[in-house]
């Protein structure tokens, strides 16, 4: 929540910014004449806003895991390390209560830390050490070393002059001491607002791992292969879907039988999510390639055909009967009318398919792959190894915007007269 809370302050303070100090200094406003409120086709994506939201991502990426891109002055507070102590107040049968001090060396995971020393104190209760890893808790038996312990009625009834209960905790500028049932007392060190590693490792690392795979491989494959067997299976399962999905819209767009004969399958599968069909498809052609790109052809297959089917659906009856008025032949409606204003629709709908099918391969990649992105995520969240995880993640997204940007790309250079007729 505050790492939300922060960003949206981040959104509104730099429109504002944008609004008022960067339009307002440019003194060419033709361009703004033409824009009409609720136009979609005047609404633009405005770059700088795209800029300043990937910078914030990644500023409170990095201010959140204490990361060395970030300014320190930036980063979120941090998880307590060094020396904790806290005051224990403890009773036993027939003593008076007595006070101990507990240190607790608090060291970052992974490093080798040593005990603290400490006196042990006059008392019939002994000041006590331990070590406990940040973002981690620990068990400490402070009756251990007392020279009156359990058997006694050794009992801790205080934290720093606080009353404590078995199921209670104190918290203290260090962190929580709480009492288990049993009256053991668990310190957890104050973790701050940054994200241990495991959960969410800061940049950097993901980067210098993105460098370790692609030149030293993962799971016998190099991080290209991965990526590339997951691509292929992408793009031949669209492939057959679109040859397959398109004349099926034509023809359910076109004829009254093929709309009834097919109308009440494609609706049915439509809604079906591909994921769904994995243990049906891994039964029928199982774990290897051919099930996988048989699961993605019926991942583009219903979303191809409904959007053919709605392309020549849209086509304005006026340019049909235009184009019969001076003679065309159904052959030449269907190649100079029908297809080119029905393309629009198709290319959207293959925008939406391929997103689809990404999506579904790493999905199945997941369910069962010798190699692939999906399959990358999937061992290594085995391991808990997180910055793999991450890794494939950004890449799945990276690729994803970059096969949208292509079929943006292509629509534009293909249907030039989208918009204009």
């Amino acid at each position: 929540m505050i790492v939300f809370a922060i960003y949206i302050a981040i959104f509104v303070v730099s429109f504002f910014v944008v609004k008022f100090v960067v339009h307002r200094a440019a003194t060419d406003f033709t361009s703004l004449k033409t824009v009409t409120f609720g136009d979609e086709s005047a609404v633009k994506p405005n770059r700088i806003a795209s800029v300043i939201s990937v910078l914030s991502i990644f500023l409170l990426w990095g201010a959140f895991t204490g990361s060395s891109l970030v300014p320190g002055f930036l980063h979120a507070p941090g998880p307590f390390v060094g020396d904790a102590t806290f005051t224990y107040t403890a009773q036993a049968e027939g003593q008076t209560p007595d006070d101990a001090t507990v240190t607790v060396r608090v060291f970052e995971v992974g490093t080798e830390v040593d005990d603290p020393v400490v006196d042990p104190g006059d008392g019939w209760a002994k000041n006590d050490v331990d070590t406990v890893g940040a973002w981690r808790s620990g068990l400490i038996r402070v009756d251990n070393n007392d020279e009156f312990g359990r058997d006694e009625g050794h009992t801790v009834i205080a934290i720093n002059g606080e009353p404590i209960s078995p199921g209670q905790s104190v918290h203290t500028k260090f962190g929580r001491v709480g009492m288990s049932p049993k009256g053991t007392l668990n310190f957890e060190p104050a973790k701050g607002w940054q994200m241990e590693p495991i959960w969410l490792p800061a940049p950097e690392a993901v980067w210098v791992r993105v460098g370790e795979i692609a030149s030293e491989g993962y799971r016998s494959f190099t991080l290209l292969e991965h990526l590339g067997y997951s691509l292929f299976r992408v793009v031949v399962g669209f492939v057959f879907g679109a040859l397959v999905g398109i004349p099926l819209g034509y023809a359910m767009g076109l004829s009254n039988w093929f709309r009834g004969w097919f109308d009440p399958i494609v609706e049915f599968m439509r809604p079906v999510p591909p994921l769904a069909l994995i243990p049906l498809v891994i039964i029928w052609a199982g774990i290897g390639e051919v099930g996988k790109i048989i699961l993605l052809f019926l991942a583009a297959l219903w979303i191809m055909a409904i959007a053919a089917r709605a392309g020549v659906s849209g086509v304005a009856i006026s340019k049909v009967h235009a184009a019969y008025s001076l003679g065309a032949s159904k052959f030449q409606i269907m190649r100079h009318v029908i297809m080119p204003n029905s393309l629009p629709e198709i290319f959207t709908g293959a925008r939406v398919a391929m997103g689809v099918c990404w999506g579904t391969v790493v999905a199945a990649e997941l369910v069962a792959a010798e190699k692939g992105a999906g399959m990358m995520i999937m061992v290594a969240s085995k391991f808990q190894q997180t910055d793999i995880v991450l890794m494939g993640i950004i890449l799945i997204g990276v690729i994803g915007f970059g096969i949208d940007i292509l079929m943006r790309m292509a629509e534009k250079a293909l249907v030039p007269w989208k918009g204009r007729i």
